[in-house]
């Protein structure tokens, strides 16, 4: 059995440096660029159960619904209309998060995070004020650039402004963030259904406008990060910031390494070209599959769709809304402890112990919808006791993922590109993130029609694939300053055999002056 872990301890330099209150509060306000992209994937799901709304846009499917109630529970939201409303988004947020690459490259974090949250707001006013499907549908669009704006600048904010030893636990902010927005919005869902007149979902699509203002002011407000400031030139400027980000006059190592990855970077004219050369194999792998696997998990379908999943096997509107406000809220604590755990435990730990955890929620999930719909999607009256256990398992397969793929699946690649191939490297993994979350939308209640209860175990299927990828090709990434990454993969069984220390004098060379050098565990 070949090694699988990544890095030594001792190996690599300690830089100085606190977790000052400026670092925590600056961090806790740029993670709030997740709330637009939670707060959509919560209303989103429960919006299209709404009676009203399925009546004004998809009147369709409102009859069919209504038609279906002693038939086939399976079909019943089967529309491909419907589910382009949900995952138009998600295809927009991919071809934004191509420019946004370029402007977060050449303009700083901070402008891409205010072009993200500018475009949000508009899309929420048009959907909020939508009187037709292409309005609603043009709004989506607008979302999407918004949400590819910020899911391209938030992590890696999120990542250059952390000391690298609470780099896990800071980042994982987006996600919190993320978390709370979806159960923002099914808490709000619950309520706005209750409206009378049935407009209740105009304030859940157009309460979209709060969580923009906030980023939107909020990246007005942020310092930008000592990485982006020498990237584009404003050395001095960078040295005092960093200064005050660590707390601490000795920031000399650190600052000397940030400018000489800068210098670094400056050297390379394409990077998306770069990004194909040899060295940087694993960092492609990894922007590539992470985010792959990550919407493979099933987490997405059972977020965007956690109402219509639970209308389906037998919840009435009002009960599927409160389902949902309940996963949204394990979501939430279980997001937590990634946040205390990720820097003490390690990020292959929670990878490897979400992966099984969600492994056997997904087959007794499946198992359980199976005994009661069968082939024909026919439950008859549906037990309480019943409906209880499928809520359980999936909130414990929620909270597996939420302290596991969840944030890592943002974090990891965040922290592991270096700064030459940072922009371009971060777009890609938004880029893949968008492409199958639209994918998986796109085809997620026509596969419940034809794979029923098989769909759980479609979805378990990868987990099991995930988490073998995880055991054998991910080194661990705890501890390791961001500048100092390239070791993780010098020491790892595989993937040395792509990187040569040639390829990054300024980490290979440097650390070894110190007589240490790296090892395998």
């Amino acid at each position: 059995m070949p090694a699988v872990g990544g890095i030594g301890p001792g190996t690599g330099k300690e830089y100085p440096g606190n977790l000052t209150p400026y670092v925590l509060v600056t961090c806790i306000v740029a993670a709030m660029g997740g709330l637009i992209f939670g707060y959509d994937i919560g209303i989103s799901g429960g919006v299209t159960t709404m009676t009203p709304f399925l009546q004004k846009f998809f009147p369709s499917v409102w009859r069919k619904k209504e038609a279906d109630k002693t038939k086939n529970q399976y079909c019943q939201y089967d529309s491909q209309t419907l589910t382009m409303f949900t995952s138009s988004l998600y295809l927009a947020a991919l071809l934004a998060s191509l420019v946004a690459s370029t402007v977060t490259r050449k303009l700083g974090r901070k402008l891409s995070m205010l072009f993200g949250g500018l475009l949000f707001f508009a899309g929420a006013l048009i959907n909020g004020f939508a009187k037709a499907v292409w309005m609603l549908i043009v709004g989506r669009m607008l979302l999407g650039f918004g949400v590819g704006f910020a899911n391209q600048s938030v992590p890696l904010y999120l990542s250059e402004m952390a000391p690298y030893r609470y780099r896990g636990a800071l980042n994982i902010g987006f996600q919190l963030s993320i978390t709370v927005g979806i159960l923002i919005a099914n808490v709000l869902n619950y309520f706005f259904n209750k409206i009378d007149g049935g407009w209740g979902w105009r304030l859940s699509l157009g309460g979209a406008m709060v969580p923009a203002l906030i980023i939107t002011v909020g990246s007005l407000i942020l310092p930008d990060t000592p990485n982006s400031m020498i990237e584009r030139g404003q050395t001095e400027e960078a040295k005092a910031k960093l200064k005050r980000i660590r707390g601490v006059d000795d920031i000399d190592e650190e600052f000397r390494d940030l400018v000489a990855a800068s210098d670094a970077s400056k050297l390379v004219e394409h990077p998306w070209g770069n990004l194909l050369q040899r060295k940087y194999r694993p960092h492609l792998t990894m922007a590539i599959l992470i985010p792959f696997f990550q919407q493979l998990t099933g987490i997405n379908v059972i977020m965007f769709y956690a109402p219509v999943l639970f209308n389906t096997i037998g919840f009435k509107d009002d009960a599927a809304l409160m389902s949902a406000v309940i996963t949204g809220a394990v979501n939430v604590g279980a997001t937590l402890v990634s946040i205390y755990g990720v820097d003490k435990w390690g990020r292959r730990f929670l990878f490897l112990e979400g992966g099984v955890q969600m492994l056997i929620c997904q087959a007794v999930v499946a198992a359980c919808i199976g005994a009661r719909f069968g082939i024909n999607g026919d439950p008859g009256d549906l037990p309480k006791w019943y409906a209880v256990v499928v809520v359980l398992f999936i909130c414990i397969y929620v909270a597996g993922f939420a302290w596991s793929w969840g944030p890592l699946g943002w974090l990891v690649p965040s922290e592991i590109f270096p700064l030459e191939i940072r922009s371009a490297a971060q777009s890609i993994n938004v880029s893949v993130n968008m492409l199958f979350t639209f994918a998986v939308a796109q085809v997620f209640l026509t596969m419940l029609c034809h794979l029923k209860f098989g769909l759980f175990l479609f979805f378990a299927f990868f987990v099991l694939i995930m988490s073998i990828f995880v055991y054998f090709f991910l080194p661990e990434t705890k501890g390791i300053p961001i500048e100092e990454m390239n070791q993780v993969w010098k020491t790892h069984w595989y993937w040395s055999r792509f990187v040569e220390d040639l390829d990054y004098p300024n980490g290979g060379m440097e650390m070894s002056k110190g007589g240490q050098g790296p090892k395998n565990v």
